[in-house]
């Protein structure tokens, strides 16, 4: 399968990325939450048991996974990797190396990772995988985010992208607007607009063949401690008309990370998208959170009832999977709560 393949079919109709990448310092936190120790034999447990879920073939169309993660065999005798495959979903791999203090801007961070990139990512493909991510984030504040961050990380992306379309792997393009602050819906327009087309700016520098990428977005939202909410339907027209504005029309695929929302806001913010989206681009999820934090309560309550946390996943990749095409309601979470 060519590049270009591999961004439609990660994102088919109806499917959506897990994001289950989390570093071992992250997953450390959320295991904290639900008092699980942080071994390996744990994560293990908990993503083999996500990735062998029956919701993985009907809504999972990749799965995009952490260095450690990509390396494991599971206790079923096969690869994480081969597990990813055996379920119809496309393994992939987180690459950058995190978010680091910018120099000459130290409130405001660059994300690492491009040294030795190369050899790495000839590594991840002989391992299974086939598309990449890598995650630039900009914060919000009265005079943040500055032109230095956003044409760093915009540059940064650019290059990772090239690399990794040069390995014949699929880049996810995540510029990640923050939803920390107190700024309005607008605020978040204006400054995700200046990333994007930033962002679009230096990959058409870099010669990326935008046919074979996957842009991992933010949704246009108030922030978290905005006084003034906004309605789903208002959430939608934003961020479907900053799409259109400024991402070119060749990109296939966009697959919104949940950052910050609940599961159930993050489900009925995609719906919302889907039931007025009249582009070309196929819109779907990539959710870490939002696909993860129901099974991951379960995983807390008993890690040996699979059943339970299989079912918890299930359901959040059907709801999911369902607002990718605007069909979500919110009688059927209450249905499969009942």
């Amino acid at each position: 399968m060519n590049i270009e393949d591999i961004a439609k079919k990660m994102c088919a109709k109806g499917k959506g990325i897990l994001a289950a990448d989390e570093s071992t310092g992250t997953i450390a936190k959320r295991f904290k939450s639900i008092n699980v120790e942080n071994l390996e034999k744990n994560r293990l447990i908990f993503r083999q048991t996500l990735f062998n879920s029956s919701g993985m073939k009907d809504y999972i169309g990749g799965v995009i996974l952490f260095d450690e993660t990509i390396k494991q065999k599971t206790t079923l005798g096969l690869t994480i990797p081969e597990l990813i495959l055996e379920h119809g979903a496309i393994p992939g791999i987180k690459v950058d190396k995190g978010a680091k203090s910018l120099a000459g801007s130290s409130e405001e961070t660059v994300t690492e990772g491009l040294d030795g990139l190369r050899e790495r990512l000839k590594e991840y493909y002989s391992l299974g995988a086939r598309f990449t991510k890598w995650r630039a984030v900009y914060k919000i504040t009265d005079k943040y985010p500055s032109s230095q961050s956003i044409k760093s990380n915009a540059h940064a992306l650019a290059r990772y992208a090239a690399l990794v379309q040069e390995a014949k792997m699929v880049p996810i393009i995540e510029p990640e607007v923050l939803m920390d602050g107190s700024h309005d819906i607008k605020k978040c327009y204006q400054v995700t607009s200046n990333v994007l087309n930033e962002c679009y700016n230096e990959l058409s520098i870099h010669k990326i063949n935008l046919k074979g990428t996957v842009l991992k977005p933010n949704m246009i939202i108030p922030g978290s401690e905005c006084k003034k909410k906004s309605s789903a339907k208002e959430i939608a027209k934003e961020t479907l008309h900053c799409l259109k504005k400024n991402v070119p029309s060749e990109v296939p695929s966009i697959a919104f990370l949940s950052g910050g929302q609940s599961e159930i806001e993050a489900s009925k913010n995609l719906n919302e998208i889907n039931k007025i989206n009249n582009t070309n681009f196929l819109i779907t999820f990539s959710y870490g959170r939002g696909l993860q934090a129901s099974a991951l309560k379960e995983f807390g309550k008993n890690q040996e009832n699979i059943e339970n946390i299989q079912k918890a996943f299930n359901h959040r990749a059907r709801m999911n999977g369902l607002s990718s095409k605007g069909e979500w309601a919110e009688n059927l979470e209450k249905e499969s709560a009942a």
